[in-house]
């Protein structure tokens, strides 16, 4: 099974989550052959800059190639650049977009089987998750929707304090873990690992979760 890094968020021209992705690089081999999927944007624009940005930071991080999945790739050139992968990195975006084009060419299926490591960036750590939290544009309003199911967790990227209130009312019902951007959670053979400070909602009340192991039922 894969070693899985849930980061919160991350201003990719900026690099504030270097340290992150420097460890899950390590932990690929070193100089591992990354491919990035782009999915989650409303539109399946392959802006230079914006792909330029992302092959600069990942070669500089010591990737030895960055390539990039195409949503309209055959499923058998998808399954096999998997195959011949070290990391995969899914970039934020929507996660309902991300999450169904994701099922529909049925690379969820595919990662269930990678034994690398994968980095999921904000709505790419969404999707990773067995249900994830998204808020309306206001971040007033949030709902609990179904993942891919790669962990069995609950998790909200971008955390911020002002998410409490609701995040409080939805831990009630569903064990929440908050990530802030240029925090993550990993997950690893069913342990959990923490990168900066994330926050566990459940019962109604709020724990901050510093950088120790903890081992889920």
């Amino acid at each position: 099974m894969a070693k899985l890094y849930f980061l919160g968020g991350e201003n990719v021209a900026r690099r504030d989550a270097r340290d992150i992705n420097l460890r899950a690089f390590q932990d690929a081999g070193g100089s591992p052959r990354v491919l990035v999927f782009a999915w989650a944007h409303a539109s399946f624009s392959k802006d230079y800059r914006r792909r330029k940005r992302v092959f600069d930071y990942f070669k500089c991080l010591g990737a030895s190639v960055v390539d990039f999945a195409e949503f309209s790739d055959a499923p058998e050139e998808i399954a096999r650049t998997i195959l011949d992968s070290d990391l995969i990195y899914i970039t934020g975006g929507l996660a309902s977009a991300l999450i169904q084009r994701l099922r529909e060419r049925k690379v969820d299926s595919l990662i269930r089987e990678f034994d690398g490591v994968i980095v999921g960036r904000s709505a790419g750590a969404l999707a990773l998750c067995k249900r994830c939290v998204v808020t309306d544009r206001n971040k007033r309003q949030a709902k609990i929707v179904a993942g891919l199911g790669e962990a069995n967790l609950c998790i909200k990227v971008h955390y911020k304090p002002s998410m409490d209130k609701v995040l409080i009312g939805l831990s009630k019902e569903e064990q929440i873990y908050a990530v802030p951007a240029r925090s993550a959670l990993v997950y690893e053979n069913g342990s959990l690992s923490f990168e900066g400070d994330l926050f566990l909602f459940e019962n109604g009340g709020k724990i901050l979760l510093k950088n120790a192991g903890k081992r889920l039922a």
